[in-house]
């Protein structure tokens, strides 16, 4: 009720990446202490065997996670159990440092309970994520969310995702590549089946070489069509991935309530947020027709209540993601989420 009725309303007076950079900076501050994170745990964890999820080879004790885009640079990556999370998703990073898009480029639709934004891939490269990531040991599976810098083209862009894989390897559980958001020039047309197929082949075979097994996640549009989906599944299936996470913010601009002069002042990006949740449960249900009942499937999109979190595990998600939705909810998001999904008696992928 506070973060709702003072400490939101207060935030969102301000620049939206300017808050997010202070409370980033307020987190790492607080989870310093030993005591603090204790007090967030008893705070905001809830801890229940029956939400356990073995996936991938994986093992989550609860299926809420932090998606990518938020920790850009594993600034948290040690802290974000003691909010509650099952597992964490750090990036997207890519293999040069790079400042993203100009700014203003995060932007909050009110009304529609989303966010809108075109950050491009800020970040500070993976050597700085690696220097994060190798001080200390998360108590949850972390991914790598992985993509291509800005300035380099489609046609060797695999190499700057074989550049990440292998650097990061030893320091994430699992993988995610990034060839979905809307934000970096071109970089959708990845998505096509010619240049997926290829780069998925080449990740899944670099991935071998090294040795121990982590897996891959492969990030989808919700703007693909059907006829794009079956290739997708197809890529999936001759690739040998183990995942899909589904899905990434989207470019439409239908049935939107925020006033087309608003939109149109703040230009291009992905919208996240309550607009994507529906096209979002769609693509998780076409994919667990076409996969069978077995494939994971991380949902993500939309979550902005408990009940929508327990939809996204009816149209057949292992585990969910949030972002927006713990931006607009609060802090309690996560153990509202948990309980949700314990009192539907949940069961992962049902």
């Amino acid at each position: 009720m506070m973060y709702r009725y003072i400490i939101k309303p207060i935030l969102f007076l301000f620049d939206a990446e300017s808050v997010h950079n202070y409370i980033v900076k307020i987190l790492i501050f607080c989870t310093r202490y030993k005591v603090l994170r204790s007090m967030f745990n008893a705070l905001f964890t809830l801890n229940d065997k029956r939400l356990e999820v073995d996936i991938a080879g994986l093992k989550f004790k609860n299926p809420v996670g932090l998606a990518a885009g938020f920790d850009k640079d594993a600034l948290l990556h040690p802290n974000w159990d003691c909010f509650g999370f099952g597992f964490a998703e750090m990036g997207t990073l890519t293999p040069k440092p790079q400042s993203g898009n100009p700014q203003p480029r995060l932007f909050r639709l009110n009304k529609d309970n989303a966010l809108l934004n075109r950050m491009g891939f800020n970040n500070q490269g993976v050597d700085h994520a690696i220097q994060k990531l190798s001080t200390k040991k998360s108590g949850i599976p972390i991914g790598g969310n992985i993509g291509k810098n800005k300035d380099t083209p489609n046609e060797t862009a695999l190499e700057d995702y074989l550049f990440c894989l292998e650097k990061l390897y030893p320091y994430v559980d699992y993988f995610v590549i990034n060839v979905s958001s809307p934000n970096t020039p071109g970089l959708r047309a990845l998505q096509d089946k010619e240049p997926l197929k290829n780069i998925l082949l080449q990740l899944v075979n670099k991935r071998n070489a090294l040795g121990t097994h982590k897996p891959i996640f492969l990030k989808i549009a919700p703007d693909l069509n059907d006829s794009q989906l079956k290739d997708v599944v197809e890529i999936i299936r001759v690739s040998g991935i183990e995942g899909v996470v589904a899905t990434n913010t989207t470019i439409s601009r239908e049935d939107l309530i925020t006033e087309k002069a608003i939109l149109e002042s703040y230009g291009t990006g992905g919208i996240s947020g309550a607009p994507v949740f529906q096209r979002s449960n769609e693509i998780i249900r076409f994919l667990r027709k076409e996969l069978g009942p077995d494939f994971p499937i991380i949902g993500v999109g939309g979550i902005m209540h408990p009940k929508d979190a327990v939809e996204k595990v009816k149209a057949g998600a292992n585990l969910i993601q949030i972002y927006s939705g713990w931006i607009f909810q609060g802090p309690f998001f996560v153990r509202k989420i948990n309980r949700a999904l314990l009192k539907r008696s949940f069961q992962a992928g049902e």
